[in-house]
């Protein structure tokens, strides 16, 4: 089934009264049947945001939109916390010495010369480290 007949059903789901809106009392009741609690200030708070013509309702594209940029952020905050992991050392950056080390709590052993070269690989700025945007492009590939 297509992404976008998924959403739409959901969506339909959610708006009770067929207007083709998500009202805040909607959206309440929504978040109460799959087991969460938003109170009413909450999830007027929340269509706020999510609004994008201010009519203070969701319409489905503003439903589509908020659903795949929550799974943007959850991407984000796995591949960031896969980071640290790698970076050990709390200075925001993957150097050859933190990637052996993790390298081999998985197993892997490779030399320091073989971690410079995994890393010059996706180093954009030459520092000889990875940053977190050279990171994300990595675990992309």
């Amino acid at each position: 089934m297509e992404k976008r007949t998924q959403y739409e059903r959901v969506f339909n789901h959610f708006d009770e009264d067929g207007d083709g809106k998500i009202s805040p009392s909607e959206l309440q009741r929504c978040v109460s049947c799959i087991g969460g609690e938003m109170s009413l200030e909450d999830s007027k708070a929340a269509v706020t945001l999510m609004d994008s013509d201010g009519d203070g309702l969701l319409c489905l594209e503003d439903f589509i939109r908020t659903v795949e940029g929550a799974g943007d952020e959850e991407k984000a905050k796995d591949l960031m916390e896969a980071f640290k992991m790698y970076e050990m050392e709390g200075c925001g950056y993957i150097s050859p010495k933190s990637l052996k080390r993790m390298l081999s709590r998985l197993g892997e052993s490779k030399s320091i010369s073989d971690c410079k070269k995994m890393i010059a690989y996706f180093d954009l700025n030459g520092d000889g480290v990875l940053n977190f945007d050279e990171f994300k492009n990595m675990m992309s590939c």
